[in-house]
Parts: C-alpha cells; sequence; structure tokens
C-alpha cells in the first residue's frame, strides 16, 4: 500500500502530456460508453477529472472533499457517497480509471484513494490528425540562404495575399452564415478576416465535440466575437482572431457543464465538452 502525500510525489502515474491529450482520452472513453453512467454519476466523474489538472489525470482527492464542492456548486444538491462510489465501479469496469489504496504516512490506517485515468485504448490517432489538419499553419522560418528568385516569388506571393485582404464583406465565402458576417463587417469589413474568424469557431465546436448544426454555432459565434469588440475597445488586442477562439473556445467547454447543471435534460454520448479546462485549474 502506498503512502499517501502531496500529489506531485505520484506525477511518474500520469500517462498523459498536456490538458489537450487528457480532454480527448476523457471524451472517447464517455464517447464509447454513453450509457454506462447516470447524470448523478457524471456529475461525480466530472468534479473528480477537475482535480487531475495539477498531476495530469492523477488525484488523490478525498471523497469528502468532492462531494461538499459538488454539494456547494449545486446549492445543497449534492451526490450520494453512494452514487460516487457506483461511478468509480463503473469507471474501474470500464478501464478509464485504476484505484490505489493510500496509507496515512503515520498511522499507516486507510487514508484516501490514488485514482489514475487510463488512456483510451482505441483511442484514434486519426482524430488528432484531424485536428492538426484544420489548425491554422504555422509560420515558416525564413530562410537565410533562400535564392534571389525564391526571395522574389515571396515577395509576389505577399502581393497577392495583400490583395486578397482588401476584397470586402461582399466577397465572403457562402460557407460563413450572414448573420455572423453581417455582424462582423461593421468591425472588420475583410472578407478575409471574416472568414477566419468563422473558421476558429468551426475548430472550436469541433475540438470540444459540439455536433450540432451550423446554425447552433452562430450564437456562440455572435456572442463570442461581441466580447471580443468589447475587448478591443477597452485595450490593444494584437491578435483578435486569436483573442476570438479564447473564448468560444471557453464557451462550447462550459456548454458541457451547463448541461450537467440542467438535472432534467438527457446526457447524449454525441455531444461531450472538456473536462478540462486551463482556466479551471
Amino acid at each position: 500500500m502506498l503512502a499517501n502525500g502531496t500529489i506531485d510525489q505520484f506525477s511518474n502515474y500520469s500517462q498523459f502530456t498536456s490538458l489537450d491529450e487528457l480532454n480527448l482520452h476523457m471524451r472517447a472513453w464517455i464517447k464509447g460508453n454513453p450509457d454506462i453512467f447516470s447524470k448523478s454519476e457524471l456529475i461525480g466523474l466530472y468534479r473528480l477529472t477537475r482535480y487531475c489538472a495539477k498531476v495530469l489525470g492523477v488525484s488523490n482527492v478525498k471523497i469528502g472533499t468532492i462531494l461538499k464542492g459538488i454539494s456547494e456548486e449545486f446549492s445543497g444538491n449534492g451526490i450520494s457517497r453512494s452514487t460516487f462510489k457506483r461511478m468509480i465501479v463503473k469507471a474501474k469496469d470500464i478501464g478509464l480509471l485504476k484505484v490505489l489504496e493510500l496509507k496515512r504516512q503515520h498511522s499507516g490506517g486507510q487514508s484516501s484513494n490514488l485514482y489514475v485515468i487510463q488512456r483510451h485504448p482505441n483511442w484514434a490517432e486519426s482524430v488528432v490528425k484531424k485536428q492538426q489538419s484544420i489548425e491554422p499553419p504555422s509560420h515558416e522560418k525564413l530562410n537565410p540562404h533562400k535564392t534571389k528568385q525564391k526571395l522574389k516569388t515571396n515577395n509576389n506571393n505577399k502581393k497577392e495575399q495583400k490583395r486578397k485582404e482588401t476584397l470586402d464583406h461582399t466577397y465572403t465565402s457562402d460557407r460563413v452564415p450572414v448573420a455572423f458576417t453581417t455582424l462582423v463587417k461593421n468591425y472588420f469589413d475583410c472578407a478575409k478576416t471574416i472568414e477566419e474568424l468563422w473558421r476558429m469557431a468551426e475548430i472550436a465546436a469541433y475540438k470540444q465535440s459540439f455536433n450540432e448544426p451550423t446554425d447552433s454555432i452562430v450564437p456562440f459565434a455572435i456572442t463570442s466575437f461581441k466580447q471580443t469588440v468589447r475587448a478591443i475597445k477597452n485595450k490593444p488586442i494584437h491578435k483578435p482572431v486569436a483573442f476570438f477562439y479564447r473564448i468560444i473556445s471557453h464557451k462550447f467547454s462550459k456548454a458541457f457543464y451547463d448541461e450537467l447543471v440542467e438535472m432534467g435534460c438527457t446526457f447524449s454520448g454525441e455531444r461531450i465538452s472538456l473536462f478540462l479546462s486551463p482556466s479551471k485549474i
């Protein structure tokens, strides 16, 4: 039996290198087992994962601490200890969790457990490749040994890029919803910028597994853009598109949490949001 202590001493049990990787595996577990957990059990699982951010996928939090946090967050409407333990058993059965008993350092008696989130065995690497394929390409570093011909080509490309940037909103692609274009054009009357903002909205929706029709994405995009404009008015924002992406990503992430708060709603394995985000650590 392991001796309990600070969570840092269990860092060797972590199987993940980033929050994004941990979140992808958690979504894979839940999507692959959409009917395993009840709504109350999902709340317990969601709360447990929030304690797995410091050491990715690992926590030695006490059950009482988790139950108290849930009760406070839901205004006294928490879950029972038996419900939480039932969730742990189910998570162990499907392979999501590994649970190790811990002992107190001085007395040697039973302490809290160590919860270790496991990697999903059938996690498709193609998911990551697909996400990477829609990520904005990184800027190529200039090679000081390029020939004059290549430099001339680059200059021509820059001129062509500049010409495209001058196109106003009337040249925006039809794939961008009209409502979004109508709003953005008042602040950025540039087809390329409007299309890039909408592209970020689609990427955020995809990463958060927001598998809803395009019309459902529009309200999130409009609200996020308005918050972006408000921020720009208050202080200089050097990268408005990146700022917009962070806001809308957080909104899609929060959508899952809001579903759990509405206890009467039906949980769908096809709509899982991030369990963890840097803003909640």
